[in-house]
């Protein structure tokens, strides 16, 4: 959806609102002991646990899901190392098999569409691999691409980048008032 259009008409969003009003949701509804794993996977680690042909299909995936704008890209935030990280220390062995069964799923659908793996077809080409994999699950609980795309959603609205540079972020916030006018706050989003 381009800006002209989500701009002549303010009911209409983006997918990037859309995912930033969706995380910002799922954020209220965080646990603490769900904010300090997510810290703690934000920090770099010290190996790897994706395998090598998992490493570069999962940047290049969350780089289609989150993709640089106007806006850092998940991949300038650090997001494949963050779901590299999560997926190694902190995730369930239900949720390891669901993220890879994704990545697999990419991958053949990709080979079985355009012959090559994932990360090396176009952004065109990975965009449809991608389309085509969330339509087939559409509905599917649990959804191995719907995993993907939440871990790539959280990865991104916990960096430090993000919180900074795309939310707004005000440690002493002062007096509660319920109604500003987002043009008084520079049309910034907030994050905690």
């Amino acid at each position: 959806m381009t800006r002209e259009l989500e701009q002549s008409n303010p009911a209409l969003i983006g997918r990037r609102e859309a995912i930033r009003r969706a995380a910002l949701l799922a954020g209220v509804a965080l646990s603490p002991e769900w904010l300090s794993i997510v810290g703690r996977a934000q920090t770099p680690a010290t190996r790897t646990y994706l395998t090598a042909a998992q490493g570069p299909l999962v940047s290049a995936a969350a780089e289609r899901i989150l993709p640089r704008t106007d806006t850092p890209g998940a991949i300038d935030v650090g997001v494949p190392a963050f779901i590299d990280r999560f997926y190694g220390e902190f995730m369930s062995t239900a949720d390891r098999q669901l993220l890879v069964s994704a990545v697999d799923e990419i991958e053949k659908a990709a080979s079985t569409a355009h012959g090559a793996s994932f990360a090396a077809l176009t952004a065109m080409q990975q965009d449809a691999v991608l389309r085509s994999i969330a339509t087939a699950q559409q509905g599917r609980e649990p959804s191995s691409f719907g995993l993907l795309r939440s871990v790539t959603v959280l990865g991104y609205f916990t960096s430090e980048q993000v919180g900074k540079s795309v939310l707004h972020y005000d440690p002493v916030p002062g007096a509660y008032e319920s109604c500003v006018p987002i043009d008084q706050v520079g049309r910034r989003h907030w994050t905690t």
